[in-house]
């Protein structure tokens, strides 16, 4: 474990590999008195704006799919076994749920769980009080289905240590819920197959029809990828250098060629930032759900379904060579044609622009600052078609990414300060359907060291996507996301924590429109100030 020294403001607080927990619904009402001056020995129990995991209104059965306690490196490991009363493989939903406690002193911890090898959460952790703190998360694992109807074996790791000074255990229990698919509510297409990709070589279903890549992609690991955002190129006097700067794409690669590009999201741990006040009731975008990254591969089939192994590999760009600090846990998702023992096609199309990832530093003159311009640009577009038992179907895929920021800072980084923002833009085109997906996600925010050894974040964070579907040229789906938090937390660095007197004010909002959203509009606003729950508001 490595903690970014307090004169790299803003390093986050470290995250150890392999360690798990998150959060949900807010425990109780917001305080009816006034907040206190700083923060006490205890806080609100962490939560989400996010929305609760739909759950159809049919009969459920429940299996525990882990309990333990965390102390160390040794991963939890059992045995699954799937319910009896809801169905034997076709279920409505599948809504998993984890709930943790712990009290003391901790860092954040980042961790995952898999079933049959196939991860299915990965998360991160709160960081406690000394009096303790709950918390919970949910998340729809009926995609999983595949694997979920078979026993299997479980592991749950989340690396942790406990010693004099980090005292806290991290205890958790998680549970599947079974919905049973009745009546009007019917199961929804899943993939019939779902692959760990534990070794890059594979050898997948000669009748795959779809092929979708999940990765898990997270900077991790106690270094400075954890906030690769904020790396500057060698030479540049800060804590934290990669040779070309801070742009990463993460790239999926089918038989060393090329098959998709992605922005990752850049994550804020609840250390980061150096300011853990920012973060101990609501945590940053997606840092308690950490969303996997998707690529649809189904113009790769063809070659795929000749029966023989392929090499499918994920890489970062833009990572140093032969430097570690990313986790990138990959999941294939396929469908399968039942009528077709082979389903042959051809890969038509791959073009892709030369890629472009380029930091450019500015010394800082007298009494000025350092600055690093960041920019990069790539674009890929694949094609093929696959003869299925319905006809030939034709899959085009294009995706962009761009990446722009500035980074500023003063020697000893005691003003250290970062505007960034990045774009993911995706089309996919499946026989007469086209989904156009736009992402985008900012950070804006600055860490100062003043007098007294005073130290201030101001951050704010955004993740915003866009989804439109359209079928013969008509619109019939439209989605909207938008998950932003903004922070301001003060506190004296370098004491014990009782001497800190820390102040921190805290606001996320949470919106969601369309399909994904329950009746289709969910808003959710909550605020805090010194660890209690000023607003808690809903305006749908």
């Amino acid at each position: 474990m490595r903690r970014h020294r307090i004169t790299g403001l803003l390093g986050a607080i470290a995250l150890a590999a392999g360690t798990l927990a998150a959060a949900g619904p807010a425990h109780g009402l917001p305080r009816a008195d006034p907040p206190p001056a700083e923060f006490g020995t205890d806080w609100h129990d962490p939560f989400t704006a996010a929305p609760p995991v739909a759950r159809p209104a049919t009969r459920s059965c429940q299996v525990t799919l882990a309990e333990a306690q965390f102390r160390d490196f040794n991963p939890y490991r059992g045995d699954y076994t799937p319910p009896a009363g809801c169905g034997a493989a076709e279920w409505a939903a599948v809504v998993l749920r984890l709930e943790g406690k712990v009290k003391g002193r901790q860092y954040d911890r980042l961790g995952h769980l898999s079933l049959g090898g196939v991860e299915i959460l990965r998360t991160s952790t709160p960081q406690p009080s000394p009096d303790g703190i709950t918390w919970s998360v949910e998340k729809d694992v009926t995609r999983y289905r595949d694997v979920l109807a078979r026993p299997q074996p479980v592991e749950m790791l989340i690396g942790n240590v406990v010693n004099d000074t980090y005292t806290g255990v991290i205890d958790v229990k998680v549970t599947l819920t079974f919905y049973a698919a009745e009546g009007r509510t019917p199961a929804p297409d899943t993939p019939d197959r779902v692959l760990p990709l534990t070794t890059p070589t594979i050898t997948t279903p000669r009748n795959t029809e779809r092929l979708l890549a999940e990765v898990y992609a997270t900077g991790s690991g106690g270094g400075c990828e954890e906030y690769w955002y904020l790396t500057t190129p060698a030479g540049a006097p800060y804590s934290c250098t990669a040779d070309g700067g801070p742009h990463r794409e993460v790239r999926v690669l089918v038989d060393g060629r090329l098959a998709g590009i992605a922005a990752p999201f850049p994550t804020v741990w609840t250390g980061g930032w150096s300011n853990p006040f920012l973060w101990y009731v609501t945590p940053g975008p997606r840092a308690f759900d950490v969303q996997p990254i998707r690529y649809d591969l189904t113009p790769y089939a063809a070659l795929l379904n000749d029966g023989r192994p392929h090499r499918i590999e994920v890489a970062v760009a833009g990572l140093p060579a032969g430097q570690s600090g990313w986790s990138t846990p990959t999941n294939l998702l396929l469908w399968q044609d039942e009528a077709r023992q082979v389903v042959t096609g051809a890969l038509t199309r791959h073009e892709e622009s030369d890629p472009s990832g380029h930091s450019r530093w500015t010394p800082a003159g007298p009494g000025e600052q350092h600055r690093v311009d960041t920019g990069g640009d790539h674009r890929l577009t694949v094609a093929g078609y696959l003869n299925t038992s319905r006809g030939r179907v034709a899959t085009t895929v294009t995706r962009s990414v761009h990446h722009t920021s500035v980074h500023r800072w003063t020697e000893g980084e005691s003003l250290d300060a970062l505007t960034a923002t990045w774009t993911d833009r995706e089309s996919v085109t499946h026989g007469p359907t086209t989904t156009r997906t736009d992402r985008t996600y900012t950070m804006d925010g600055e860490t100062t060291l003043g007098a007294g050894d005073r130290l201030r974040t101001v951050l704010t964070l955004g993740d915003r996507a866009d989804t439109v579907t359209l079928r013969g040229g008509r619109t019939v789906d439209v989605s909207r996301l938008d998950d932003h938090y903004t922070g301001d937390a003060t506190y004296t660095a370098n004491v014990p924590r009782d001497q800190r007197h820390a102040v921190a004010t805290t606001s996320a909002r949470h919106r969601l429109y369309g399909s994904q959203a329950p009746g289709g509009c969910y808003d959710r606003t909550v605020a805090t100030a010194q660890g209690t729950v000023t607003v808690d508001r809903r305006r749908c």
